[in-house]
């Protein structure tokens, strides 16, 4: 929980030095020792059967070869346990006791987070967790034998109600209430956490009563809330009830059962959204465990930002969520209104609709785990849903119905994301909707989209790209990484190597960054601190993606690297763009009149012999150093 100020960057370097980043993944991982001080395991992030996840704990940083993620042990934290950087500075702190301090833009210190409300989410988080504990009991007593038939009605047995925290709201007004203040939380905790209410007389009575409670909790695992589900006929409450608004539970983005599907979500890149708690019941129990539910709110646009962290969702198709609604016209409905909010995700989305209507809890009551296992399974693409759907509302055996169905389903092709479906779908709904020519699908896209409706345009070809010399891209390869990894052996010599001499354009920009963060000689900093530095000053965006890959992946030097073999390459670097500059003024020369040319001649010709000697003196020291 940040609040004003940012962290001072010297206690994030002390939290960096203090969390050993093998210790850390160690926690979720097994690794083991693959040569020149770095170890490797099987990557969390993404499924492979040979390790490529390397860890190398000398400079504090871990690298995936697989999957190209990366950084040090504060972004293993975020990745792992979806937080943002403050969150998982505050957390590896407060693992390894060191006192945070907080700055302002200008260095001065602040207050940081609210002391006191810091304190207040670990009390809310604790009452919380014994009111979910209170309710666990209260679930086995006398009096909660109808929550017991509810579960037993829909397929779940003792163990699943204990697997998912279920719990029972006694009758009374303040059995709650009296249960939490004995074990010490005040009466402003309680109502502030929304476990207790004021009465008109001030008293404070009990949330629910007489219903089945299932416990709410957050990404991390804590409870945050509870959902209540009616029982009883003389009730006059709504079927479901929730916590309300609370310093901790935010009904906007909290998903019910984001704690158990969050690691399956990253590693399948899946997430099934479900419309409610016994929905995400039915479906871990079945074998689908990516799924999740919106809590007394409809899915929108927070949640959809949780599940784009879960998924990993980026430029490519990456990952893929399911939504699951009723067969009815609400369902449908339902659908309609997703399809809207979908253009957020990058990822590619489907609808899972059982043509009885039947939910996934009464899929898998009736029909068994396998049923609701295959619903998924048999997902159909969002859009293609809505076009269905859409066409359906529309007489397609006139003429006046199929122009009218045309307009309203042809912008809506014309908004998938992904343009290279476009041109398909234009040919699909063009025969969905019969006796129309796709090319007037198409027309119509292009009307309403202004990008040509997706279709390819028969432009020039691109020109090919340049390829570099290969043992000039490996030796510039090999140059970078001892800037990273080694900037007190790379130190002057690298940095007197200009981005320029680079062939690769992101190695050149590595190195031009190395430079603007005032080079590798006058560094103070090392590890993932003098990585930071660098990626703040590099501007291209696919050499930044590489640093951390540069900065784990070890020198091609027997061992750890030393002085002598980085010395070496970067002479074998400065050779060989000293070579190209010869060959580049030998041209030079060769176009000119020594005659005509007179003085200028002369000076290029005394440059020329100056560099090959200098190309010779290069090479001794590489062959020296390099064997």
């Amino acid at each position: 929980m940040a609040g004003r100020g940012r962290i001072r960057a010297a206690d994030i370097a002390l939290v960096r030095e203090r969390s050993k980043i093998d210790d850390i993944i160690g926690e979720h991982l097994q690794l083991k020792r693959a040569g020149g001080g770095s170890l490797k395991g099987l990557c969390p992030f993404h499924d492979e059967k040979s390790p490529s996840f390397q860890v190398t704990p000398s400079r504090g940083l871990y690298h995936c070869f697989g999957c190209g993620v990366g950084g040090d042990v504060i972004r293993f934290v975020q990745d792992i346990d979806h937080l943002s950087f403050t969150e998982a500075v505050e957390l590896l702190a407060n693992r390894a006791n060191i006192e945070l301090k907080y700055e302002d833009d200008g260095g001065r210190p602040t207050a940081g987070p609210d002391r006191a409300s810091v304190g207040q989410r670990a009390r809310l988080v604790a009452a919380n967790t014994a009111a979910a504990a209170f309710y666990a009991e209260q679930l086995t007593t006398p009096e909660a034998a109808p929550a017991r038939q509810f579960l037993a009605d829909r397929a779940f047995d003792r163990q699943a109600a204990l697997d998912f925290g279920c719990g029972y709201a006694p009758g009374g007004w303040d059995a709650l209430t009296r249960h939490l203040r004995a074990k010490g939380f005040t009466q402003a905790e309680l109502v502030t956490g929304g476990l207790a209410k004021e009465s008109s007389r001030g008293t404070l009575i009990d949330p629910f009563h007489r219903r089945l409670v299932w416990p709410i909790r957050d990404i991390t695992g804590d409870v945050i809330g509870f959902g209540a589900r009616k029982l009883m006929d003389d009730d006059p409450g709504p079927k479901y009830l929730n916590t309300p608004e609370t310093p901790l539970y935010k009904k906007s983005s909290v998903l019910y059962g984001i704690d158990r599907a969050k690691r399956d979500i990253a590693k399948r890149h899946q997430a099934v959204v479900v419309e409610g708690y016994t929905d995400v019941m039915a479906c871990h129990l079945a074998g689908v465990t990516t799924a999740v539910a919106s809590c007394g709110t409809a899915f929108g646009a927070e949640h959809i930002g949780v599940l784009r962290r879960l998924l990993m969702d980026q430029d490519e198709f990456r990952g893929e969520v399911v939504y699951t609604f009723d067969g009815d016209a609400a369902g449908q409905a339902a659908a309609m209104k997703t399809f809207a909010e979908d253009q957020r995700f990058v990822g590619q989305t489907f609808v899972a609709v059982e043509q009885e209507g039947r939910d996934p809890c009464e899929l898998r009551q009736e029909q068994g785990d396998a049923a609701v296992r295959d619903l998924v399974a048999r997902r159909t693409p969002l859009i293609a849903f809505v076009l269905r759907t859409t066409l359906a509302g529309y007489d397609l055996d006139t003429v006046e119905g199929r122009v009218a169905a045309l307009e309203k389903t042809a912008p809506l092709v014309a908004q998938i994301k992904d343009h290279a479906l476009r041109p398909a779908y234009a040919r699909e709904l063009a025969g969905m909707i019969g006796n129309v020519d796709e090319s007037e699908v198409l027309e119509r896209m292009r009307r309403v989209s202004g990008d040509g409706g997706g279709v390819p345009s028969r432009g020039r070809p691109r020109a090919p790209r340049r390829t570099p010399d290969d043992a000039a891209v490996a030796v510039e390869r090999e140059a970078v990484k001892a800037a990273l990894q080694v900037p007190e052996y790379a130190g002057p010599a690298f940095d007197a190597v200009p981005p320029a001499a680079f062939t690769d354009p992101d190695y050149a920009a590595v190195a031009a960054a190395v430079a603007a963060a005032g080079g590798a000689a006058s560094t103070a900093v090392t590890g993932p601190a003098w990585l930071d530095e660098v990626a703040q000053h590099c501007e291209r965006e696919s050499a930044r993606a590489l640093l951390t890959a540069l900065a784990v992946e070890p020198l091609r030097s027997v061992g750890e690297a030393d002085a002598g073999y980085v010395n070496a390459v970067v002479a074998r670097l400065q050779e060989m763009a000293t070579v190209r500059e010869i060959a580049g003024l030998k041209g030079r020369l060769q176009r000119m009149n020594p005659v005509e040319a007179g003085d200028e001649y002369m000076k290029a010709f005394k440059q020329l012999m100056d560099l090959e000697q200098l190309a010779i003196s290069l090479r001794k020291r590489a062959v020296g150093g390099l064997g």
